[in-house]
């Protein structure tokens, strides 16, 4: 009767051991997957960590957004694709404090005229890239308040004279005198100084990543200048179509969701709010090959590797009379 006994339990333990075999070496090898994953996306952005211990916090993260990016794209359920790209070993609150950060850019000045309230010729699409007006994407923490006034008005001085300059945005955080720097600021007051004294070229007054005592002797030599800027009808798609048609828009938008971070490809179509904490470059529309969506097309300032080359493509025409993550509330563009 006891060996009996014994028997079954050994039978009973056997299958219990044979049960969790699988399940533990198929962890193990998950594991061991993600540490590979980990490796090499270290080696692919060149990141290197001070101690051990802030390698395994990194990992873990990593580990965490990997999975959570999986599972989203797994899915299948949305017309974009999430990405592990150079932010994957941040959590979204170090991501929105290093590249957003938390206070809202918005300032909307007072009202100006809209030069393109009565436009209707509206094409199927615009690419102001293909038009030679846009220069390439800028990586930088350092400044980002001042990139989309930077990038208008070089799309501006293209359309007026045939020039595409990649014009400076050192300067701007140099000289401008309001004191935002880095910290963050404005893009009205961006175009402000672009009015009242110019821009000279990248070349001529390079990036630092910091800033420092303006070169009043660089300063003195713009290449192009604008008279003013004019903003696009609040709430209204329709106006900023109006406005995108005749030359590259900024634009302010909530960026501060997960889906935001990852983006990698397709229309997005959601995971951010109204409150505006970013600004990007609107430089066409068009509509998607694939589902048939009506898409804006963004430039942002994180560098190629997020979304597609640096670039969005964000629904257009949605319900809400602001626009998908607000695009439609602050527009932007200067001119000539």
């Amino acid at each position: 009767m006891e060996s009996s006994f014994r028997k079954r339990c050994v039978c009973y333990l056997l299958i219990i051991f044979i049960s969790w075999v699988p399940h533990s070496l198929s962890r193990v090898i998950q594991d061991v997957s993600m540490i590979e994953r980990h490796k090499q996306w270290m080696s692919s952005y060149g990141r290197q960590y001070k101690d051990i211990e802030e390698k395994e916090k990194r990992y873990n993260i990593f580990k965490a957004n990997v999975e959570y990016i999986d599972l989203v794209n797994s899915a299948g359920n949305k017309p974009y694709r999430l990405g592990v790209n150079e932010f994957a070993d941040l959590t979204n609150e170090e991501f929105k404090a290093a590249y957003i950060g938390y206070r809202t850019l918005s300032k909307r000045t007072k009202s100006t005229s809209f030069r393109y309230e009565n436009a209707n010729d509206f094409p199927p699409s615009v690419d102001w890239r293909k038009r030679g007006a846009v220069t390439p994407i800028r990586d930088s923490v350092c400044g980002a308040w001042t990139f989309p006034a930077v990038d208008t008005v070089e799309g501006l001085t293209k359309i007026k004279t045939g020039k595409l300059y990649t014009l400076s945005v050192q300067e701007i955080l140099d000289c401008e005198g309001e004191g935002h720097g880095c910290d963050g600021g404005f893009v009205d007051d961006a175009f402000e100084f672009i009015k009242q004294h110019g821009l000279t070229t990248e070349s001529n007054y390079p990036s630092k990543g910091n800033t420092s005592t303006c070169d009043t002797q660089k300063e003195a030599e713009p290449v192009t200048k604008i008279s003013g800027y004019e903003n696009v009808l609040v709430d209204n798609e329709k106006a900023l179509l109006r406005a995108v048609v005749n030359q590259p828009v900024s634009v302010t938008v909530d960026a501060l969701g997960v889906h935001f971070q990852f983006y990698s490809s397709g229309v997005f179509t959601g995971d951010c709010g109204t409150v505006l904490n970013h600004g990007v470059t609107l430089v066409g529309y068009g509509t998607s090959n694939i589902g048939k969506l009506k898409y804006w097309l963004i430039k942002n300032s994180w560098g190629t590797s997020w979304g597609e080359g640096g670039y969005m493509r964000m629904q257009r025409d949605v319900a809400a009379k602001e626009g998908l993550c607000g695009i439609a509330m602050e527009a932007t563009y200067p001119v000539a």
